[in-house]
């Protein structure tokens, strides 16, 4: 029995591509996902957002993020799908477990410098 597990999806697409072409286009890789039984739990995109640094000489693009439950083997295709998409410029797929701690590292992160700082002051 293989088990699901909640990820996280960060996708950066070209920002040339057409705006109403964005949805469509993820869901075409989503069905990776729902076609083996997987959920989307949800999908929000952040259009035109400037990169911190350039990827492909481009310095902004259109980001999406997705939270959905799947199998590791969906995840892994879903993945290897989006990497050979040219019109994807990065991707990044994180355990959900895993990006919340990221979240409270960066938070901690974030305390422990104002804490360093305002001592400093």
């Amino acid at each position: 029995m293989t088990h699901s597990h909640q990820y996280e999806l960060m996708v950066i697409l070209d920002p040339e591509i057409d705006e109403r072409q964005v949805a469509p286009k993820l869901d075409g890789f989503l069905k990776v996902i729902t076609n083996d039984g997987g959920s989307i739990e949800n999908l929000v995109f952040f259009f035109k957002r400037k990169r911190a640094y350039e990827t492909q000489k481009k310095t902004e693009g259109i980001y999406a993020v997705v939270n959905f439950t799947a199998t590791s083997e969906a995840t892994q295709e879903l993945d290897r799908q989006l990497k050979l998409n040219e019109q994807i410029m990065r991707t990044k797929v994180l355990r959900a477990e895993e990006a919340i701690a990221q979240v409270a590292a960066e938070k901690e992160r974030a305390e422990a410098k104002a804490a360093r700082k305002a001592a400093k002051a």
